[in-house]
């Protein structure tokens, strides 16, 4: 589906230092629907500056081409491997640095939190986050888990939002 003049599009990504996925998920009237989803593969041979630059210039052409209004980030899941986080934060810097040049606003979001807006629960498997993403986005198409994952960050995002504004005009 391309977004029509009043939908409010918005650009989810899983930064990964190997893999980051991209999906584009637009809402009308209150109603989600899926505009595109992917990844960018980077080779785990690249030097970190080569793949971080990869991600700034691959993000940076898909958000000319599809002209978002705002962005949303998975945070950097810290596990034990120090080097592993670093290089995580490395790519996701990468990827705000896309958004940020393109005049973005950026939400970030905690990938238990992420999990809850879609599945119900914040310890989901991966298989039930896709399963999901695909019900709420109305398609059976098939995405790579990077993919599917910044599908549901751009949902996280959009019930978020939704829920702000009603809480707001609840006051």
């Amino acid at each position: 589906m391309l977004p029509g003049p009043a939908d409010l599009l918005v650009l989810g990504l899983d930064p990964g230092s190997r893999t980051t996925g991209w999906g584009l998920v637009a809402e009308r009237g209150g109603t989600l629907a899926l505009v595109d989803a992917g990844t960018i593969s980077l080779g785990s041979t690249d030097d970190m500056a080569v793949r971080c630059g990869r991600i700034f210039s691959e993000l940076s052409a898909l958000i000319t081409d599809f002209s978002p209004v705002e962005a949303a980030v998975e945070n950097v899941f810290v596990n034990r491997n120090v080097m592993s986080a670093l290089k995580l934060g490395q790519a996701r810097g990468a990827a705000l640095a896309a958004c940020a040049t393109a005049g973005l606003s950026v939400a970030s979001y905690e990938p238990t939190l992420v999990k809850r807006a879609v599945v119900g629960t914040g310890r989901a498997e991966k298989e039930q986050v896709a399963f999901m993403v695909g019900r709420l986005l109305g398609t059976t198409r098939t995405f790579a888990a990077d993919a599917s994952d910044a599908l549901a960050v751009a949902v996280c995002h959009l019930n978020e939002r939704r829920m702000r504004r009603l809480a707001g005009e609840a006051r």
